[in-house]
């Protein structure tokens, strides 16, 4: 599985929104999100630490 299917997956489980989650990260905004869960934008080291953080989660579970 991708990271981006990762996040949107883990997202779901915590029942929280594209808009949510941009919410809690300052980099990125909804349609951010949406490209990086779909696979159309890659996904900077910097940006996964922040969603990993957002999503409370280790960032090893986004790469796993």
């Amino acid at each position: 599985m991708e990271v981006g299917n990762r996040i949107k997956k883990i997202r779901k489980q915590k029942n929280m929104s594209q808009n949510s989650l941009a919410k809690k990260i300052k980099n990125l905004n909804q349609s951010q999100i949406c490209k990086i869960e779909n696979g159309d934008r890659s996904i900077k080291a910097d940006e996964l630490k922040e969603i990993a953080y957002a999503l409370n989660i280790p960032v090893s579970e986004l790469l796993n």
